[in-house]
């Protein structure tokens, strides 16, 4: 029903993927496949909402209408069996912001925040523009998957107050199991950490996966959890700026929404609300559509590294839209790979070691793409690579 093969031309629309080439890589004739947006006609069903609304020729203040909220409680519980309630919800301009007034929220100054790396890059300068100290779990790579290292967090939960999740991760791609959340949970709420689940990919997940919130564990649990939430990813409407946090402890939501009022930041963007209640109203198939075509990129990549590469592998992909390429077989240092694929390869990834530690000998890669620029991007890998 949906052609995710066709090519669309975005240059000169002053979006940051394609018109920040050079400004970024050096070279403007890069094939940018780094920013986390898809390649992909946003759904007909939100531009179709959002120019209705646009019809209307006066674009003043407004505030969430209860379909809104209805829209978004029914998409959760129909994909996620996560039966949500309406005073659990926030609202901010987006996941990082939300992070970095989770920040200001419930932390001070010199306090200990957990990320595991190698993570959204993000997660870091909430942690050190705030004054914070950032405190790195780094996740264990073994036979191709990535897991939790438990051992070290329990050691390093002690100096913590708050831990950044990435559930589903990037740039790993891992679908965490309700046991690893389980078990990360319990050594947070035995050492007073507030774990904070940015769960932006909570609906990329790909077939034969299932995403587990980690609010829905136990009561225990769930009154230790902030979660955060956007359509953004979902239905590629990252520039409208709208996102969700849930947050069930009426005391740790109070103190959020203390923060949110005193900066004034939470009344919205109105063609955000009119996108995300038509997106949460009509988008499963859609979605069902995406998740197939990028499985479907997923193993096209990963089969040409396999046959065609000799040192380039992909990590197998649970979540998200965005692949993590091991390079490190190839013997070259990071300056190495990140200058080949710039200004031989000509082709604009995001640079590993810009996750933290575990991120040296990795790029990730954008697969929420027609399949042409896949195939392109590995004429162009092979041009260094193969």
């Amino acid at each position: 029903m949906y052609n995710f093969d066709k090519r669309i031309p975005r240059e000169n629309t002053n979006n940051v993927k394609y018109d920040l080439r050079e400004t970024y890589f050096g070279n403007k004739n890069v094939l940018p496949m780094w920013v986390a947006d898809m390649d992909f006609e946003t759904p007909d069903f939100i531009t179709k909402a959002v120019i209705e609304r646009a019809n209307h020729l006066i674009y003043g203040y407004s505030f969430r209408p209860e379909g809104y909220y209805q829209s978004m409680i029914n998409w959760v519980k129909r994909r996620l069996a996560w039966e949500l309630q309406k005073e659990w919800l926030l609202f901010t301009p987006g996941i990082v912001p939300a992070i970095n007034f989770s920040v200001h929220t419930y932390t001070h100054p010199g306090d200990g925040i957990i990320v595991q790396t190698p993570v959204y890059f993000p997660f870091f300068s909430a942690i050190k523009n705030n004054g914070r100290k950032l405190i790195e779990n780094q996740l264990i790579l073994s036979d191709g998957q990535y897991t939790m290292d438990f051992d070290d967090l329990e050691k390093k939960a002690k100096d913590a107050k708050m831990l950044f999740l990435s559930n589903p991760h990037n740039p790993v791609g891992r679908c965490w199991t309700s046991e690893e959340l389980q078990q990360l949970s319990e050594i947070c709420l035995k050492n007073n950490v507030i774990v904070i689940s940015d769960e932006i990919h909570n609906d990329l997940i790909l077939p034969g996966f299932r995403h587990t919130p980690t609010a829905i564990l136990s009561d225990e649990i769930t009154q230790n959890t902030v979660t955060c939430i956007a359509p953004s990813k979902t239905f590629n409407i990252a520039g409208l700026s709208t996102s969700t946090v849930i947050i069930q402890n009426d005391t740790l939501r109070k103190k959020f929404e203390s923060t949110l009022e005193k900066l004034h930041i939470s009344s919205g963007n109105l063609f955000g609300t009119v996108a995300s209640q038509a997106g949460y109203t009509h988008g499963d198939r859609w979605l069902d559509e995406l998740l197939k075509y990028v499985g479907e990129n997923f193993n096209y990549l990963g089969n040409v590294l396999e046959n065609e590469f000799s040192s380039l592998k992909l990590i197998k992909a649970e979540a998200t839209y965005l692949g993590w390429i091991d390079f490190r077989e190839t013997g070259m240092t990071d300056k190495a790979i990140k200058d080949s694929l710039i200004h031989k390869a000509e082709l604009g990834l995001s640079h590993g070691p810009i996750f933290g530690s575990g991120g040296s000998g990795f790029q990730r890669i954008n697969l929420a793409v027609p399949r042409s620029v896949v195939e392109e991007a590995v004429e162009r890998l092979k041009t260094v690579f193969s």
